[in-house]
């Protein structure tokens, strides 16, 4: 569970400091339209080079500690003051080391950048901390591709290295097999069965860092090959997912923050690199420093870049995805996650059937909609039951259970044992959806923490009414929203967090953000449910006729035995949902055991086949992982 926050992970390493970010503060970057790879790629150079740029500037003359691991890698990657970093490479190196795989790939950037312009001590003072330091492997799948890439590099770095110059006490060639052997099999799960941290707003990061330095740097033509192709595989599943370059929901992954100002993330630094139609975040998000060092390297594919920026035409993307590693209580190691996305110019609705994905930091379901600039906007909707045990932790993680609940908040996750939170997944929640219509049911167990259903209700909505007929309407940009609670509920003012100063982890106090105009929707009952319908305000000549059209809509739910609601959408499709039964959609049971990897207009591939296609257009490119071969074609018209 060892975890950092990704804003503030690296605050003394990348020493973050206040001066001007240009892309961060201007205004609303407008991507270019003419798709010339000319103008695409030196756009995407440009940004690149403001990443750099911002964090060399960041280091001030005189002032070693200013150079930290953000700062010593760009200044290498622009080749400046080589022996300045040298001398400060040796003063960090001469200290006790942490962060485990955090810093281990930070340091494998900085051996590669600074291979011919480091001082023979300090890469002596880096090769000898590789053997002195010992840092984890962790317990997930982020942590294990940053694990094993670091150590592959290294090892091809010094590949006739003896056991005894190594932490673990094995050779660079033992390392290396090992290292390639796991990398390997993790591409064949993500290829065949889908990626357990699908789609996270912040671990995108850990995932594109490393698959870009494989591609960069590594010496084996299969494994350079194949971090190109992962690299383009992730991009083209981040591509397919945003609206206008803001990553909505369902995520494997969040946190506070970004589940509700959808923006304030790290994949929003991937957006604007890879598309340039977002802004970055603060600090590049932190990370993103350790992506530009090496991001000439890669060229994205106009094809994605096609899928990015074009929302003109509705569709439908439904993806096959994995639970987190389950450790204990459960005969299944990974349970499939059957993902539904229906994208609009107004707005985007996500979701996956419920269940346990992720205890901690799951997103199950949103609506989320677009937004002229989303700098400190809430534009989201969604509900979740905020479930804690500590028999369910044990399942997911490894370290001594005593602890696990307490130790969160200090690991920067305060929110799981708290009966407000909006995060995180439950066993007592199925979720359906067909278009733009969610359903979420909720049969929570007798004397279960926590028996409640939160509904968020953003700050930047419009037009609330509670209507007598039960639904709730509101207006978020130019999306009419419709929510339907189906047990009795209140109104309580969302509170947040804000982190005090200290020296053993983090420290957190609740802040209630009522002035901020967030609100939940809490409905205290077990048998429970919420149903949500969107429409694009185009769609009608009034707010008003919005409001009639979804009160003259045919629904029926009962609460007992267990939820059941059957209604027609607005889409005019007849649906059936019964928790713990199969959805019906006009009459046709929902069979998710046939869900392909991909399934869409734009990214398709078979459910075990290790071969993505992506599609825009006429414009097509094939990932095939089975002949690790990158096909690119013009389809005939």
């Amino acid at each position: 569970m060892k975890r950092v926050l990704l804003f503030l992970a690296f605050a003394a390493g990348a020493a973050a400091v206040a001066f001007a970010q240009p892309s961060t503060t201007a205004p609303m970057p407008k991507p270019p339209r003419d798709f010339r790879v000319d103008a695409r790629r030196a756009a995407y150079l440009g940004r690149v080079h403001e990443v750099l740029q911002w964090y060399a500037d960041s280091a001030k003359p005189g002032q070693p500690e200013t150079l930290g691991t953000g700062q010593i890698a760009a200044k290498l990657a622009l080749r400046q003051d080589a022996a300045a970093l040298s001398a400060r490479v040796v003063e960090l190196m001469s200290g006790p080391q942490s962060q485990d795989m955090f810093w281990m790939f930070p340091w494998t950037a900085i051996s590669y950048l600074g291979r011919d312009q480091l001082t023979p001590a300090a890469k002596d003072a880096i090769r000898r901390a590789w053997r002195t330091y010992f840092p984890m492997r962790g317990d997930t799948e982020n942590h294990w591709a940053m694990y094993y890439t670091s150590l592959y590099l290294m090892c091809e770095l010094y590949p006739d290295d003896p056991a005894e110059s190594w932490f673990n006490g094995k050779s660079s060639a033992e390392n290396r097999a090992e290292a390639k052997d796991y990398l390997v099999h993790w591409m064949d799960l993500a290829t065949t069965v889908g990626q357990g941290e699908f789609n996270p707003t912040h671990y995108i990061g850990e995932y594109a860092i490393p698959m870009l330095y494989l591609a960069t740097w590594a010496r084996d033509p299969e494994m350079k090959i194949r971090g190109h192709m992962m690299l383009d595989w992730l991009m083209a599943d981040h591509a397919a997912n945003t609206l206008n370059g803001i990553l909505r929901g369902p995520n494997a992954r969040t946190d506070d923050t970004s589940v509700v100002e959808r923006w304030l993330a790290l994949a929003s630094y991937f957006s604007w690199t890879m598309f340039g139609n977002t802004p970055p975040p603060p600090n590049y998000g932190g990370f993103g420093i350790f992506f530009a060092v090496a991001a000439e390297n890669y060229e994205l594919p106009e094809v994605i870049y096609r899928i990015a920026l074009d929302r003109e035409h509705d569709y439908v993307q439904r993806d096959l995805k994995r639970t987190r590693r389950r450790w204990r209580y459960s005969d299944e190691l990974f349970a499939p996650v059957c993902k539904t996305n229906y994208l609009r110019r107004d707005y985007a609705v996500g979701s996956y059937q419920g269940g346990l994905s992720d205890p901690i930091q799951a997103h199950v379901w949103d609506v989320t909609w677009a937004v002229p600039d989303p700098r400190g906007v809430h534009n989201t909707m969604f509900s979740v039951h905020p479930f804690s045990s500590g028999r369910v932790m044990q399942m997911y993680f490894t370290e001594l259970p005593d602890a696990m609940i307490d130790s969160l908040a200090s690991q920067g996750k305060p929110s799981y044992d708290v009966p407000d939170k909006i995060l995180g997944g439950s066993p007592y929640e199925r979720v359906f959806q067909d278009f733009d219509t969610v359903i979420a049911l909720y049969d929570i167990a007798p004397g279960t923490r926590f028996p409640r259903v939160n509904g968020f209700f953003s700050k930047d909505l419009i037009n609330l009414t509670e209507d007598r007929s039960g639904w709730i309407f509101a207006q978020g940009g130019s999306t009419f929203l419709a929510y339907r609670p189906l047990a009795p509920y209140h109104w309580e003012p969302r509170l947040g967090y804000r982190q005090l100063p200290s020296t053993q982890g983090y420290k957190w106090e609740r802040v209630d953000l009522a002035s901020e105009g967030d609100r939940l929707l809490v409905s205290p009952h077990l048998k429970n449910g919420t149903i949500v319908q969107a429409a694009s305000a185009s769609e009608f000549r009034s707010f008003e006729e919005f409001k009639a059209a979804i009160a003259a809509l045919p629904l029926e739910f009962s609460l007992d035995p267990v939820p059941s609601v059957k209604m027609k959408t607005l889409r005019g499709h007849e649906v059936a949902f019964t928790y713990g039964a199969a959805p019906m959609v006009d009459g046709q049971p929902v069979d998710y055991a046939k869900w392909k990897l991909f399934e869409g207009p734009h990214l398709n591939a078979e459910k075990g086949s290790r071969k993505l296609t992506i599609t825009h257009g006429r414009l097509e490119r094939v990932l095939d992982f089975n002949t690790l071969t990158i096909t690119d074609r013009v389809r005939p018209e």
